[in-house]
């Protein structure tokens, strides 16, 4: 079954870290673009990593780039999001998807990520 699923998302005060994971499986992880996005509140979509097939390549939107950190781990299927000094603004719902931008047509279920004291 293709499918990814998120986890690690949760309540965590400003300047706190957290770190998503997305389990991919049903298709060629090791061979794909996959990407970071978030829906907060009453907003639209929102991109915020890239990360290439062997994992040396990298883009992050301004918002997060500093404090976000995208890496994958191959072996396991697996891909991450190391989220640091977060701020408010980061509360959303977040997202892996299969492909750059987050444009491809897989996506996982989400995972809620509150950023509040």
């Amino acid at each position: 079954q293709v499918q990814l699923v998120e986890s690690g998302g949760g309540l965590v005060q400003p300047g706190g870290s957290l770190r998503l994971s997305c389990a991919a499986s049903g298709f060629t992880f090791s061979r794909s673009v996959m990407s970071w996005i978030r829906q907060a509140p009453g907003k639209g979509l929102e991109w915020v990593s890239d990360i290439h097939s062997g994992g040396g390549t990298t883009y992050y939107s301004d918002s997060v780039k500093g404090r976000f950190t995208v890496s994958r781990d191959n072996a396991k299927n697996t891909l991450y999001l190391q989220m640091n000094s977060l701020k408010p603004e980061d509360t959303a719902v977040y997202y892996c998807a299969r492909g750059p931008r987050g444009l491809g047509s897989l996506r996982g279920q989400g995972t809620q990520v509150t950023v509040s004291s």
